[in-house]
């Protein structure tokens, strides 16, 4: 007798090859015999980059392959544009202008998970309008859910189909658990979290006496920085996190209502100041600064963290003292900490969620996890034997 067995086929196209998304597109591969397991099956029916849109076929019944999903990983590991790939025969091409037309086409035929590991800002319009047709989308990009009101307003029309885990934590379960919290009724009075891998790095060095400039150098050549340490030491990246946080707890704020502490001063910016001058330069005039607040804070027994504090409907990004015992005290090298206090979660007990919080392979596997959790939103179909 013939054995069925019901299969969930989930089908994902992917924006942005990046180091997010090519190690994405590697857990996909490799989870292949896991995910069965569980009655899922991820079918890859398109991905793009900043160039260009491969799909396909026909992409109600046809997938990449895992080889050329390999194939794709490498092209893009060798900075290459995804045009190389075209010639495979296996897909269709068409040039990145007419995504977004192509994409909404597509949506009206099938449901599929839209993932954004791209870093772009102009990804929101796109992810909206197939959420609206029906589609399920994830996200690493922070940048759609950081842009106006209005705009978070419209993705979120359809809460249940849209994860966003990897925006916040990498892999880390923040998102998860202040949900579960907010949907449990308790009220949240304050997040605090260090929410920067580099920054977190950083401060937890200067500690023990090493010079904030030489600290930095160390960062960027272990790969901990942005090409340009100033994109993180701006705080920028910590505070699009924060703003996420914020409207997940009914904060109707925008980017300009938050209070930003960059670590240099606009004077030392990327428009006045080239990375070479403010590496050799401006970074050791900052030194004496950093020196004396780690000073101040270790004679309170305190030490320096670069936190995010949300708290009074207000969010504030900056260095902050905190006790050396407190977990955010205790945190080392480029982990994440946060802590949320709640009336279930009083201080100076919070829910302290700590782990890796940077990392390509952390970040894609989060992810994964949030596609895998939408699985509910696909129908089961045969798959024969």
């Amino acid at each position: 007798m013939e054995r069925h067995r019901e299969m969930k086929n989930i089908p994902i196209i992917l924006m942005g090859c990046g180091g997010v998304g090519r190690q994405l597109l590697q857990h996909i591969v490799h989870c292949r015999t896991l995910h069965a397991n569980m009655g899922i099956h991820l079918r890859v029916v398109g991905v793009c980059d900043s160039k260009i849109f491969l799909v396909t076929p026909d992409v109600l019944s046809a997938e990449f392959d895992d080889a050329f999903l390999i194939n794709i990983c490498k092209t893009k590991s060798d900075r290459l544009s995804l045009e190389k790939c075209v010639n495979s025969g296996k897909c269709e091409a068409s040039p990145y202008s007419g995504f977004k037309r192509k994409l909404t086409d597509i949506a009206a035929r099938l449901g599929f998970v839209l993932v954004d590991c791209s870093a772009s800002s102009e990804t929101v319009e796109v992810i909206t309008q197939t959420v609206k047709l029906g589609c399920c989308t994830v996200l690493a990009n922070k940048k759609p859910l950081t842009g106006s009101m209005e705009e978070f307003d419209q993705l979120f029309l359809y809460p249940r189909r849209i994860r966003h885990e990897s925006t916040v934590g990498a892999g880390l379960p923040v998102i998860a658990s202040l949900n579960r919290i907010i949907s449990s009724g308790d009220k949240v009075t304050s997040i605090v979290g260090s929410l920067s891998g580099t920054l977190g790095y950083v401060m937890s060095e200067v500690e023990n006496g090493k010079p904030f400039s030489e600290v930095v150098k160390a960062a960027k050549e272990l790969g901990y920085t942005e090409p340009d340490p100033r994109d993180d030491l701006s705080g920028m990246d910590v505070a699009r996190k924060g703003l996420i946080l914020a409207r997940l707890l009914g904060q109707r704020i925008d980017m300009n209502t938050i209070k930003i502490e960059s670590l240099y001063p606009d004077k030392m910016g990327p428009d006045m100041m080239t990375l070479e001058d403010f590496l050799a330069n401006g970074l050791p005039l900052l030194d004496n600064d950093i020196k004396e607040r780690v000073k101040k804070a270790s004679s309170e027994g305190k030490v320096l963290r670069y936190v995010c504090i949300l708290q009074n409907s207000t969010c504030v990004i900056g260095i902050h003292e905190v006790p050396k015992d407190s977990a955010l005290g205790r945190l080392k090298g480029s982990d994440n900490v946060v802590e949320i206090c709640s009336r279930c979660y009083e201080h100076p007990n919070p829910l302290v969620i700590q782990g890796a919080g940077a990392g390509n392979d952390t970040t894609a596997a989060g992810v994964l996890a949030d596609i895998i959790d939408l699985q509910d939103q696909f129908p089961f179909t045969n798959t024969g034997k």
